[in-house]
């Protein structure tokens, strides 16, 4: 790289974020700079405010104090999978990713081919209240890859998945950061290819 040119926009600058939930003050100061082709991965206990954050980060919930800092007006070009897989038991795997393609835009891959992509294909017609909680979880994941957005917020997106499970995932984040894009992380296992951690504290 040319040590003239400009360093590269953050795609997220997160300023002095606090949050509470109740009289109970969940994080407070929080600050980072997501750059593209970065792994965030948050770290804490459980209650610490990990899917909190990333709720906030999604505009979700509203912080008590801080700033969220976007490159556009609002935070469009993000991906929120949550802890609960948002799977509709009786539309079919390629029912359900198409709903999602209607959302959020079908600017990513078909249903078919996200399917593919994620382990699950030649299920396409099966309804989704068949699979296990391991394949639930790889139909949330085809998710992402149906409507292309730059940043990925996922919690705990190793939960339920075996082994072949974690590698699908590291390889789905390698992806997504080679092609310029940003992953947060709320998990307790290790992805490969993280490149700063956050620890939120203890619950108080």
């Amino acid at each position: 790289m040319n040590s003239d040119e400009p360093p590269a926009r953050p795609l997220l600058t997160v300023e002095e974020l606090a949050l509470s939930r109740g009289e109970r003050r969940l994080f407070d100061g929080v600050g980072f700079r997501l750059e593209p082709g970065q792994l965030l991965l948050l770290r804490g206990p459980n209650g610490a405010g990990k899917s909190s954050l990333l709720l906030t980060l999604a505009g979700l919930l509203r912080p008590e104090a801080g700033r969220l800092v976007w490159p556009g007006e609002e935070p469009t070009q993000l991906h929120l999978l949550a802890h609960l897989p948002g799977v509709k038991t009786r539309l079919s795997l390629v029912e359900n990713l198409d709903f999602w393609r209607s959302v959020n835009g079908p600017t990513g891959l078909l249903a078919a081919d996200a399917l593919e992509r994620v382990g699950l294909g030649g299920l396409g017609a099966l309804d989704a209240g068949y699979l296990s909680a391991g394949q639930t979880k790889r139909l949330a994941l085809a998710r992402l890859l149906v409507t292309d957005r730059l940043i990925w917020l996922l919690d705990e997106p190793t939960a339920s998945l075996d082994a072949a499970g974690d590698v699908l995932v590291e390889r789905l984040v390698a992806q997504r950061l080679r092609t310029g894009g940003a992953v947060i992380a709320a998990t307790h296992d290790d992805i490969g290819g993280a490149t700063s951690t956050l620890t939120l504290g203890a619950a108080r």
